[in-house]
């Protein structure tokens, strides 16, 4: 395939999500879960992998958005002979999963085209398919093992293992198919009721949606970006998922092709504290309760992701039969990186629940015990190296933003006692927090103290030193920071977009990558709070503009081809766009009175 990511719309019922290609084309799908196996796969590989195409025939799309405030998708389209609009989407429910696809002639005539091909297991399975006859006309059932898929609408005819048809529509006229999957063992769901599914549809996400609380130059991106956050959060377990995809490249034609469809303890704690600053605090504490689920037990077997439900076992495979997106092998499911020792993510997760206790919602006898053993377990491992935030798949090091994230999960739990009343041995995790500092500020600096190095053994500089004044630890304007920012963009900016770190150091994987959209934001805001207001504004707008025409983006931007890669839509990305955009905000606000005052945020 050679659909551009950003080319694509996402489509959520907060248990699944589908991507829907500007040409009308639904090239993925997993079905019941966002990290069950895919049952169009053509995002990887070609259409016999499994996609559902359709789309008016010779017609050109001219507008797509989303309903204001929800996740439907409206597409309009122009023919030769006529126009149409489109209207797809998936009902928020709870015992099936249900993919709309509507289409109306606007005016003159229009030939709607459709290929449906289904193809479970990630296009290795042909299902049985047969056409049921009933009283609107009949309908096809697949089945596939435990799956079962039922499409409803205008039947498609069978051709050489797939389903197809041309449909006739002059003005007025509107066809709507359901593709519905259920359990195999159970039968069909009844037919759904496509406008009463519509109206709750656009209910459940406007009701959201309205109880967001955003302002400024930037506060419909940050409202696009807390929905996707939210179709990106499962309804039924609170877990959130940092992609709902697996295998787009960092690289086209290489090996960093990653999993994302699980859920990131890290990620998943900005996520919570990005919700909790803009109005949803019942998803935070859905949240909260979702991670004491996971992390439950002992301390020492804890992991940094887990399964949308909390499964710990996610082995990484690779799907030989699928060429891959632009041809980037190997296709991996799965995520390795499961077992390895990253510093940095207790204090990330410690944060976002100090956060949680500082909006007045109370720890319990199970939450606080659980915090407590992860700080045990900080205490265990300080002496320990790490991966990193990044996930190197090189040997483990002193990462300093790994550190110093260690230092920040101690000082939320001393935080925890003095401010908030709760029990623990203070005394302890200050000495071990001080030591922590002394030891950052002597080996995670370079020899002459100027600026922060990626860790202990290395003067290269790393993106996520840019995360060390959101904890806390020193202010925006330390000139330790702004020494380290300096080196940043001497070092990392490529065509004005920052990357992660230079390739050629610690990630011990071959090829290169593009500018992290996360980072560059992460840049916004430290801009925004050293005074450098028109370089964040600018960057920003820049930033903004990588996103697609529906306010999505990927994981990296590639500036000389100008497209977005990597799996898609990303949260982190999504959620830097917020953090920039209330930083954008509050120093604004702040530069009417200081204009150079540095804010240090905690």
């Amino acid at each position: 395939m050679s659909t551009p990511i950003g080319d694509y719309a996402l489509l959520s019922d907060m248990r699944t999500a589908v991507l829907v290609s500007r040409d009308g084309s639904i090239d993925w799908l997993c079905l019941p879960r966002i990290d069950s196996a895919a049952v169009f796969a053509a995002l990887l590989g070609t259409e016999e992998n499994g996609r559902w195409l359709m789309a008016p025939h010779g017609g050109q799309v001219v507008e797509r958005f989303y309903e204001p405030g929800t996740f439907v998708l409206v597409t309009r389209w122009h023919t030769p002979t006529g126009k149409a609009e489109s209207r797809e989407f998936m009902p928020p429910t709870n015992d099936r999963a249900d993919l709309v696809r509507q289409v109306h002639c606007t005016s003159g005539y229009v030939r709607i085209d459709h290929e449906l091909l289904l193809r479970p297991e990630y296009g290795t399975v042909l299902p049985w398919v047969r056409r049921i006859e009933d009283s609107s006309g009949g309908h096809l059932r697949a089945i596939s093992g435990p799956d079962a898929f039922t499409l409803r609408g205008p039947v498609l005819e069978p051709a050489d293992h797939r389903h197809g048809g041309s449909f006739d529509l002059t003005e007025g006229d509107s066809h709507a198919w359901v593709l519905t999957w259920d359990p195999s063992h159970l039968g069909a769901s009844e037919a759904l009721d496509i406008p009463l599914a519509l109206e709750r549809t656009r209910a459940y996400w406007l009701e959201w949606s309205s109880q967001v609380v955003a302002t400024g130059r930037w506060s419909q991106a940050v409202r696009r970006s807390l929905l996707v956050l939210r179709g990106l959060t499962n309804a039924d377990t609170g877990g959130i998922v940092a992609a709902p995809t697996a295998g787009l490249p960092e690289d086209p034609g290489g090996e960093r092709n990653w999993d994302y469809r699980y859920c990131w303890l890290r990620d998943s704690a900005l996520t919570l504290e990005a919700l909790l600053l803009h109005g949803r605090t019942e998803v935070a504490l859905q949240w909260r309760n979702w991670l004491l689920r996971a992390v439950a037990g002992d301390p020492e077997d804890l992991q940094i992701m887990y399964g949308v439900g909390g499964e710990r076992s996610l082995p990484e495979r690779t799907l030989d039969h699928l060429p891959g997106y632009l041809d980037s092998r190997p296709v991996r499911i799965g995520n390795g990186a499961v077992v390895q020792f990253q510093a940095d993510v207790i204090g990330e997760v410690l944060i976002a629940l100090g956060k949680l206790r500082d909006a007045g919602i109370e720890d319990d006898d199970f939450s606080w015990p659980l915090q407590r053993n992860m700080l045990d377990y900080v205490r265990q491992h300080a002496d320990r190296r790490d991966q990193g935030l990044w996930e190197m798949r090189g040997d483990p090091h002193y990462f300093t933003h790994s550190r110093v994230m260690m230092w920040a999960g101690l000082d939320r739990g001393i935080r925890a006692v003095t401010d908030h009343g709760l029990d623990g041995p203070v005394g302890e995790w200050t000495r071990l927090r001080d030591t922590l500092r002394e030891e950052i500020l002597t080996k995670g600096v370079t020899p002459q103290g100027s600026y922060f190095t990626q860790t202990y053994d290395n003067t290269e500089v790393d993106a996520s030193l840019l995360q060390i004044p959101q904890t806390g630890f020193l202010s925006y304007d330390d000139p330790i920071m702004l020494a380290t920012v300096e080196r940043i963009e001497h070092d990392l900016l490529h065509h004005g977009l920052l990357l992660r770190y230079r390739t050629t150091g610690t990630d011990g994987l071959s090829g290169d990558e593009h500018p992290f959209l996360a980072c560059s934001f992460w840049l916004v805001e430290q801009y925004a709070f050293t005074g450098r207001l028109a370089d964040a504004r600018e960057l920003m707008d820049r930033l903004v503009g990588c996103a697609n025409d529906l306010g999505l983006l990927a994981e990296e931007y590639d500036p000389v081809e100008d497209r977005q890669l990597g799996n898609f839509p990303q949260a982190f990305s999504h959620l830097g766009l917020v953090r920039a955009a209330d930083a954008l905000v509050e120093a604004g606000r702040d530069a009417d009175l200081t204009p150079h005052a540095a804010k240090a945020t905690s």
